[in-house]
């Protein structure tokens, strides 16, 4: 059978061409399916139901080192809501957002925006164990508004703390890892993603801050600037520099009065009472970071430590605080002054009480430290970063104090190798407040947590008679890169014969060697360091095992192993740890050592002064566990991934 006649024209064969290819065109859009759950972005309005967050914005923070990737949010404690603005400041073909455990890129909660060449889709998605992404079928990431502005591409949306989704990150009072990603190139589909193919990095927040009332400023304030000496940042990583700061001679006793986030226009955010950290009426005295422009993505935190009044003169020092060749005095400026990180906002004191600077009793040395995070290796930038502290002579009713909660810092507590759980135990005990604290007791309203790289979490409580009463602080995605102070949403009042138990969680997965507790970054610590007023004498309440009870262990441990030549007595104890070989019985003794046998306590008047009394072989406190982890109801019983 013929299909073309011979005297068929050209007319009538260029039409049959395009008519079949439109045909073509037509099955291929048919059979692109757009994403059943996503969002097209084009043309959107807010939507009614959905109301454009609480403006300002007032939490931020650079995710990437460049200060391309911002982050703004506010919270909703009401309606238990996360409102979230990404600005980008060159958005190519789209922008990933995410929460994981760690800052994995794995296993993690994802909300990301994408085009296809021809259209760009929102959605609410999740990465599998190997980093597969896929659209979540549950959409708790509500989209309200995408906007192109002058200075970057805006994304505004919204998420529920808890989704009761187990595929979804559930947001918590403590430290969340932001993970974040820019895609270069179109996506046909959003499982195409690799994330391990583009650019992407971590950000630590405390997402979930206090509501933020206005606060209202003396007249006679004053600041204090303490500032690194315009530091070339070293071309590395990561550094801790150190300066020693020396105050007037002479000067009278103040209160500090003000830490906000950088560059905040002080004035102005007095005005405005979304801008700034507090909580109900506790906003009167606070400090400030000051950063040096164009290094927010480079300064990570800041820390000033106060002298200790004894040492009468402490050399000028400019330099690494890791430097071998510094002064030995620098390791006697141990006392918080003040800390800022990034991310942070203002930190305020209570209106009955300021931090004491100045007058007898006092130091007039200051040691700044402040850490680089450096990973694209910028060289030749110059820093003169530092916190404005801001201070009144108009003294308030109470000094404020800051106290050591938790471990010693002893090799007497120690983590075995290769264990993904192992806690540690710090105990303030009730002999110990009832010696020390006032009788209307101390009023808690903040507090620094602090480990070292194997830290995964600190959770300290407040027990009275015996039984857990509250959760003074609880982070259980704790990181040693990120320790900001913490204002508590509410103030805890602890009293004479309480009890202030911190319990530490770490990871040593990737040793192969006990970690012993110390003052180095391979070794461990376990503490808390709360902000309390009245001040008393107490200013450390810690605790270790009983040593004595620790040489019982290591000789059962050798014996148990056939080793009759055990040299327990003539070595000290990290050789001791060193020598054990570390199974799952060797490791579970200890465990069960740490949490039973007696504990010496410190219950210190300042770092060589223990209080009068019997501090040897006390009990381990007993303690009734009646306080849950904070957990959001969920319909039909589901729970929220952690």
């Amino acid at each position: 059978m013929r299909i073309f006649k011979k005297d068929l024209r050209l007319q009538d064969i260029t039409i049959l061409y395009f008519t079949a290819l439109a045909a073509l065109t037509v099955i291929l859009v048919a059979s692109y399916q757009a994403p059943s759950n996503a969002v097209g972005v084009s043309g959107l309005k807010p939507s009614p139901s959905s109301p454009l967050p609480p403006l300002p914005m007032p939490f931020r923070v650079p995710l990437d080192p460049r200060g391309e990737l911002q982050l703004a949010w506010n919270v909703s404690f009401a309606q238990q809501e996360v409102y979230m603005q990404l600005r980008v400041a060159e958005l190519k073909h789209g922008v990933v957002l995410g929460m994981s455990d760690r800052g994995e890129l794995t296993n993690a909660d994802l909300v990301v925006l994408w085009d296809t060449g021809s259209r760009s889709y929102f959605g609410d998605a999740w990465s599998d164990g190997k980093g597969r992404i896929s659209l979540d079928r549950q959409q708790d990431y509500e989209l309200i508004e995408a906007k192109q502005k002058a200075d970057g591409f805006y994304l505004t949306f919204k998420r529920p703390f808890s989704t009761c989704d187990p595929r979804d990150y559930l947001i918590q009072e403590g430290t969340v890892h932001v993970i974040y990603g820019l895609l270069d190139r179109p996506l046909s589909s959003l499982e195409e993603l690799d994330l391990s193919k583009i650019q992407t990095g971590v950000q630590r927040v405390l997402m979930l801050r206090p509501d933020t009332p206005s606060p209202t400023l003396p007249p006679d304030v004053q600041t204090l600037d303490v500032l690194a000496p315009n530091v070339i940042i070293p071309t590395q990583e990561t550094t801790y520099w150190c300066f020693i700061h020396q105050l007037p001679e002479n000067i009278p006793k103040n209160h500090i009065i003000m830490v906000t986030r950088p560059g905040i226009d002080v004035n102005a955010a007095y005005m405005d009472k979304k801008s700034i950290t507090c909580w109900f009426f506790l906003c009167f005295c606070q400090y400030e970071s000051v950063i040096t422009p164009g290094n927010e993505a480079i300064v990570h935190h800041i820390e000033v430590f106060e002298c200790s009044p004894e040492m009468r003169d402490v050399p000028r020092y400019s330099g690494s605080c890791d430097d071998k060749m510094k002064p030995k005095k620098l390791n006697s400026c141990r006392h918080v002054l003040a800390a800022w990180a990034m991310g942070a906002e203002a930190f305020y004191y209570p209106p009955d009480a300021g931090l004491a600077m100045g007058g007898p009793g006092s130091s007039r040395f200051l040691r700044l430290e402040v850490h680089y995070h450096n990973p694209l290796l910028i060289s030749g930038r110059r820093d003169s970063s530092g916190i404005r502290l801001h201070y009144t002579p108009s003294l308030r009713r109470y000094d404020a104090g800051i106290m050591e909660l938790g471990l010693v810092y002893t090799p007497i507590m120690a983590i075995p190798p290769k264990q993904p759980i192992f806690y540690l135990t710090g105990y303030c005990t009730s002999k110990c407040t009832q010696a020390a604290l006032p009788p209307g007791g101390i009023y808690i309203f903040a507090s620094q947590l602090h480990t070292h790289l194997a830290g995964r979490g600190v959770r300290t409580v407040l027990v009275r008679e015996g039984v857990e009463l509250e959760v003074v602080q609880d982070d259980q995605h704790f990181s040693a890169e990120y320790q900001p102070i913490r204002v508590l949403r509410k103030m805890v009042n602890a009293l004479q014969g309480d009890v202030l138990i911190t319990k530490c969680t770490y990871n040593t997965e990737d040793r192969s060697k006990p970690t012993v507790g110390g003052f180095g970054i391979m070794e461990e610590m376990c503490v808390n360091y709360i902000h309390y007023y009245p001040r008393t004498q107490l200013e450390l309440c810690k605790s270790h095992v009983d040593p004595g009870f620790l040489q019982k262990y290591f000789n059962f441990i050798n014996r148990f192993n056939g080793n009759d030549q055990c040299v327990c007595g003539e070595v000290g104890v990290t050789e001791q740890f060193s020598q054990l070989h570390w199974d799952g019985f060797t490791v579970e003794v200890l465990d069960s050592l740490y949490n039973t046998a007696p504990i010496s306590m410190h219950c210190n008047q300042s770092i060589a002064r223990l209080f009068p009394g019997e501090w040897e072989k006390q009990p381990v406190p007993e303690v009734t566990s009646t306080l849950a982890k904070p957990r959001f109801p969920c319909e039909g019983g589901a729970t929220p991934a952690s």
